[in-house]
């Protein structure tokens, strides 16, 4: 297994056959249920490819299935028996990584950072990808590829999620995932298909200044503030468990200091002193929090933020230009 970056280049570049951004579409749309507001069941599935100089190339792809805990379901023999049979056939079975659905973007979570650390420690050039149904259905495609970034397999290796390891490593959350740049590819045959299918059942209708995206931009404020909540609670542990530091380091500063007041007194009346005793078994530090929860809170924090900036941009840039085209139409 790689402990260390190992690959000749790292992977610059993500290029997904079109006919697997299909695969994994159909998959949330059959096991992951409706994208209405608030339904729908994360799906999961495996990546296989191969590597090119520095594009990681995912050519197929195939879904882990559904099945209840009371099953006896064996996720990594159904991976090994689905590439061995896709070997027979003479189809790409190298694995390359995993991918996984989400809603509103609300994919850093420990489960993932989990499941995408084990996978880059024994395979180096994995990624998952998160696609997003609902966003999908409210905009354009959103399928994004993450990676984990070489500090943070180092933290995690340590799992150093203390403020001093987390210093040390110059971890945070800005630098835990990186995003890698996604190319969709089709063949020629499947381009001069799409091209015909354009010129026989041409688009109908202009959506170009719907504001439908409204609703996504209200759920991702309520999903921000509901992150500000918890990122609040997270902050309030470690403020009281600094506190706590501070009331057992006074204690045992007046427990020393009354017994050498102890000793003092007892030499003058010529008796002999009281042993010393081990503090810190008397005076136990409290467990220190992992920054683990408050770092991966963050880091949704910021994707959130960016969700909104962007469409709040298209939102403005919609409303202006509506404006203008009326003003124009009033003038003539």
């Amino acid at each position: 297994m790689a402990t260390a970056n190992t690959l000749d280049t790292p992977v610059a570049k993500v290029q997904i056959d079109g006919l697997v951004v299909l695969k994994i579409i159909k998959h949330c749309e059959e096991e992951g249920g409706s994208t209405s507001i608030g339904s729908g069941e994360l799906v999961q599935g495996v990546l296989l490819g191969l590597v090119q100089d520095d594009t990681l190339e995912i050519t197929n792809c195939f879904p882990f299935p559904k099945h209840t805990d009371e099953e006896d379901f064996d996720d990594v023999q159904y991976q090994m028996e689905m590439m061995r049979n896709l070997r027979h056939v003479n189809i790409d079975h190298l694995h390359v990584g995993w991918y996984q659905s989400t809603q509103y973007g609300q994919f850093l979570n420990k489960a993932l950072l989990d499941s995408q650390f084990n996978y880059q420690h024994s395979i180096e050039e994995s990624v998952v990808l998160i696609y997003d149904p609902l966003k999908t259905s409210k905009s354009t495609l959103s399928i994004k590829a993450y990676r984990l970034t070489q500090q943070a397999m180092e933290a995690y290796k340590d799992y150093e999620f203390t403020p001093e390891g987390l210093r040390k490593s110059g971890l945070s959350y800005e630098n835990m995932f990186e995003e890698i740049p996604i190319v969709i590819r089709n063949s020629y045959l499947v381009n001069a298909l799409v091209c015909e299918i354009e010129e026989l059942s041409p688009p109908t209708g202009d959506n170009s200044l719907s504001l439908s995206t409204g609703n996504m931009l209200e759920k991702n404020l309520e999903l921000l503030m509901d992150y500000v909540d918890d990122l609040s609670q997270e902050t309030n542990k470690y403020i009281n468990y600094q506190r706590n530091v501070g009331k057992v380091q006074m204690a045992k500063q007046q427990y020393v200091y009354k017994r050498q007041q102890e000793n003092t007194a007892r030499t003058q009346r010529g008796e002999e002193p009281l042993p010393d005793e081990d503090t810190s078994k008397m005076f136990k530090m409290p467990t220190m929090p992992l920054r683990l929860d408050s770092l991966l809170l963050a880091g949704q924090m910021k994707n959130f933020c960016t969700e909104i900036n962007r469409f709040a941009s298209q939102s403005f840039g919609k409303l202006f230009m509506a404006d203008a085209l009326k003003v124009k139409e009033e003038d003539s």
